[in-house]
């Protein structure tokens, strides 16, 4: 396993956020992390980034316990998270952006090979790399976001709602492109709205309710379980994979 969570509790002041919430990542694999909106998914995603701190449980990275690192350390070992929101800097060009994206990295050949991997899963990225990430469009922006992530070169990288604000076109060609990055060899631990999408792109899944997982299985056996099928895809809709 790449990620292992045990059991782990978080809370903003005295509300409870998660609650005994345990999962596990396979290197190479894509893995959902699905729910309604304030079920906690964000929040499992920034405590295993170290910005929101465990109350008790443990988070390892491989063989290593994360979960006492800083924000700063557990990039260096090999996880980015692209955040929901995009969070861009807006007074910084693309290349800037691309840049802070690879700040762990030193040598120069190795930057410009990375960055040609980047331009080559989101060409218009190359064309606008001297305008301010403020000026691109919001399907810009985002595919800045992730390409700031992968500039790091992670091992695991976190996607918050990648899809989210993006038209349906778009939608289905950042799902092309995560899988892309995924078969390259980037695993990933994706929460996203669009539970058919991400369903059909990915090898695991995780339901969490309330602060707690309450469904989990492969993705292919989610997309046919009548309680997922009731709460998130509608009776009867199954995705291409499925049938």
């Amino acid at each position: 396993m790449i990620l292992t969570i045990e059991n782990i509790c978080t809370a903003y002041g005295k509300v409870n956020v998660l609650n005994n919430v345990s999962i596990s990542v396979k290197e190479g694999k894509i893995v959902s992390l699905l729910g309604a909106n304030g079920a906690g998914k964000s929040t499992l995603l920034m405590s295993i980034s170290g910005i929101v701190p465990i109350r008790q449980g443990k988070i390892y990275f491989y063989d290593k316990r994360i979960d006492r690192l800083s924000p700063a350390e557990i990039v260096k070992a090999g996880i980015s998270q692209v955040p929901e929101g995009r969070r861009i800097f807006p007074d910084l060009t693309v290349e800037e952006n691309l840049r802070l994206g690879a700040f762990l990295q030193k040598d120069p050949k190795a930057f410009h090979k990375n960055l040609e991997t980047i331009f080559s899963y989101f060409p218009i990225l190359n064309e606008r790399s001297n305008q301010k990430g403020g000026t691109l469009s919001g399907g810009e922006q985002q595919m800045l976001a992730i390409s700031r992530a992968l500039m790091g070169q992670p091992k695991l990288l976190l996607l918050d709602e990648p899809s989210l604000g993006l038209s349906p076109l778009l939608v289905k060609e950042f799902f092309k492109i995560i899988k892309t990055i995924n078969d390259a060899g980037t695993t990933i631990l994706l929460v996203e709205q669009n539970v058919n999408m991400s369903l059909s792109i990915s090898d695991y899944g995780y339901i969490i309710t309330t602060g707690k997982i309450s469904i989990e299985g492969p993705s292919k056996e989610l997309i046919l379980n009548d309680q997922v099928r009731e709460s998130y895809l509608g009776k009867g809709k199954l995705t291409k994979k499925a049938q």
